[in-house]
């Protein structure tokens, strides 16, 4: 499951143009179709495919209904969004169907995750793949220019995921309550304290949650090269940092730091109702797509520390035990495409960057990219890299003891 601002309205998109040799009912994007994907959509004809996927956000979820009627329209598969509140739900279910036998035939098809619990299924041998390098539109995604997309919280992807879409850390505030937004945690603590009740993040084990306070930790820690290793025996001397700078902001927080919003979009509706100044997202464009759908004020803004946000993708994967893998892959192909990757860009529609090489694309698809101008405050930062997939847990378990019990 990003970062910047702030468009006040989107671009609808109303006419796709592609070129190239396209087969049958081949999606039209601009990598051609190969024999053999023509072939895998041939045994998906007919079939259903279970996705699961988080269903926290409406935008999305109306995105991948989208999606549902045009693949079932042009390749005759039927996408069924299993709407999960943690994709961590979805692994469980095929962690238990694997220790009950069931190792075909299982009830995911095709799953949006990455982290820890890209690394769980991993570990544990239960993704099917190698199977990207099938996918013809795969060569689309800019992995030169953003190595997140064959690199999952430090481990690579090796063919087992399909980077879906591109995420940045980002804070967004009201500037006409926030004048002069904090850079570093240093600033945002004291803001805080200067503003007692008007900030706050998601409860861990949220996603977003859990990353504010890996941001927090890459920020603070004196050398961020050690959590792109395993979790050691050292970690409370490493965490030490972050346990200090939370507690120190928790009785000047939102409800003193007692009380804690479920998720993103749960804290997004807060500052939209002015109970809070600040919000976050995992996503660039999240401040313009609230904007454009009036569920926000046009005085939000985003931004990120100076000393970098953390950047990674999502991806899509196969269980090792999927019914439908066939299925699962003519689907992933098409939400590769640059007419499904566009639509998800739209700050109207979901907002969410692509990870494609813009410019490998034909030039109308090009077009269609370059109409959606973003102008953004992301702060003066660069980027920096998730930890390693193990930190995740550790810090929710941590979390959890310090602050989860009231």
């Amino acid at each position: 499951m990003s970062v910047g601002l702030a468009l006040r309205s989107g671009v609808a998109i109303l006419v796709f143009i592609f070129q190239g040799a396209i087969a049958p009912g081949h999606a039209q994007s601009s990598s051609p179709a190969s024999p053999e994907i023509v072939e895998i959509e041939r045994r998906g004809r007919g079939t259903t495919v279970y996705f699961n996927a988080w269903a926290g956000d409406e935008a999305i979820n109306r995105y991948i209904a989208w999606a549902a009627r045009e693949i079932n329209r042009r390749y005759g598969v039927t996408l069924v969004h299993v709407k999960v509140a943690d994709i961590a739900e979805a692994v469980t279910r095929i962690l238990a169907e694997r220790a009950a036998g069931r190792l075909s035939e299982g009830s995911v098809d095709l799953l949006w995750l990455n982290g820890e619990n890209f690394a769980a299924l991993r570990n544990a041998n239960l993704l099917y793949g190698p199977w990207v390098d099938r996918v013809p539109n795969a060569r689309l995604i800019d992995t030169l220019g953003n190595p997140t997309t064959i690199r999952d919280f430090t481990l690579p992807t090796d063919g087992y995921e399909l980077a879906w879409g591109s995420a940045r850390f980002t804070l967004f505030y009201d500037s006409a309550a926030v004048l002069d937004p904090p850079r570093d945690p240093k600033s945002l603590l004291a803001w805080i304290w200067a503003h007692p009740g008007r900030f706050t993040y998601p409860r861990p084990p949220n996603f977003l949650g859990t990353s504010f306070i890996e941001q927090l930790l890459l920020l603070l820690v004196p050398d961020p090269g050690r959590v792109q290793h395993p979790v050691g025996s050292d970690f409370a001397a490493v965490t030490r940092p972050l346990w200090a700078w939370l507690d120190a902001a928790q009785p000047a927080m939102w409800r003193r730091g007692r009380l804690f919003p479920p998720s993103g979009p749960a804290q997004r509706e807060l500052l939209g109702v002015g109970e809070l100044d600040w919000t976050m997202a995992f996503n660039p464009l999240e401040g313009s797509r609230a904007i454009a759908q009036h569920e926000l004020p046009d005085t939000v803004r985003g931004t990120s520390f100076s000393g970098g946000a953390l950047a990674n993708s999502h991806f899509l994967a196969i269980p090792a035990n999927a019914r439908n893998p066939d299925g699962a892959m003519v689907v992933a192909n098409f939400l590769l495409s640059a007419e499904a990757q566009v639509r998800k860009a739209d700050v109207s529609v979901w907002g969410d960057p692509t990870v494609l090489d813009i410019t490998v694309l034909s030039e109308s698809d090009r077009r269609l990219f370059g109409e959606q101008s973003a102008a953004s405050d992301q702060g003066p930062g660069g980027v920096l890299s998730e930890p390693h997939p193990s930190w995740s847990a550790e810090l929710e378990r941590e979390w959890i003891a310090r602050y989860g019990v009231r």
